[in-house]
């Protein structure tokens, strides 16, 4: 049985006026059924020119009269739910601004793991490590690569420290040394193990750059080296053209008979 269309706000040539003028070509499509419908054409034909059957132009019907053009478009879906709620999100956040206790949490700076382990204590909530990361970068933090400061390090001694060097690297240098331009380089305890670009430089030499022994020449074929290879002749003269070998379709000529 074929549902009464009941609003009579909108009439055919509205219908079509809206459908012009809107960006979703869905509810588009559904307006101009509708309008076919209210023009006085039968339901099967008005769904199967705007592309649907009769049942979806029933269904889209029931919406109209409900809510109006609004109905007519996709509803959205809201999603799945949130692992962490806003308060949880703002509690996290300020976990990570204030840092870890090493006394604690047994960590100087926060990963992404011990941050997984943290969620799960405090929120009850298990998230997958990049999970964590989304969340972090959904907060504003970015993942930097810096040095972290010990636990044990001493500010006053850093100063004195500072103060004193030139003095200690003055008393230490020889007596050819001074009054030459000087160099200080200090180890970074945090580089030790990493590869700059230097270590990257390859020679110049061609490979392999030990001197090979090469065996006595057997006559038609050029002397072998300790490596099996063959060593190659260079010549300034230009070389002979090779001769063209025969097609492979050819045969030999056949003597004609006596």
């Amino acid at each position: 049985m074929a549902v009464a269309i009941t609003r009579t706000d909108f009439s055919a040539r509205d219908l079509r006026a809206a459908a012009a003028k809107t960006t979703d070509a869905k509810a588009a499509r559904r307006m101009l059924a509708i309008a076919l419908v209210l023009e006085g054409l039968d339901r099967k034909t008005a769904a199967e020119s705007c592309g649907m059957d009769r049942q979806s132009l029933r269904d889209w019907v029931h919406r109209y009269n409900a809510a109006g053009l609004a109905g007519l478009s996709n509803r959205r879906s809201a999603g799945p739910k949130p692992l962490l709620s806003a308060d949880q999100k703002a509690e996290l956040a300020q976990i990570v601004r204030e840092g870890p206790d090493p006394a604690v949490d047994g960590v100087v700076r926060w990963r992404r793991v011990d941050l997984q382990r943290k969620i799960e204590a405090r929120f009850g909530v298990r998230m997958h490590e990049r999970t964590v990361g989304k969340q972090l970068a959904a907060l504003g933090f970015r993942r930097l690569s810096v040095r972290p400061q010990h636990p044990k390090s001493d500010p006053g001694a850093q100063a004195a420290f500072k103060k004193t060097s030139s003095a200690t690297v003055a008393d230490a240098l020889p007596d050819h040394a001074r009054g030459k331009p000087l160099e200080v380089w200090f180890q970074d305890e945090a580089r030790v193990g990493q590869q700059g670009t230097l270590t990257r430089i390859r020679g110049a030499a061609r490979q392999p750059t030990r001197a090979r022994r090469a065996t006595p020449a057997t006559p038609g074929r050029s002397p072998a080296l300790s490596d099996g290879s063959r060593s190659q002749a260079h010549s300034s003269a230009p070389s002979a053209p090779n001769a063209e070998p025969p097609p492979r379709w050819s045969c030999p000529m056949q003597t004609p008979p006596p």
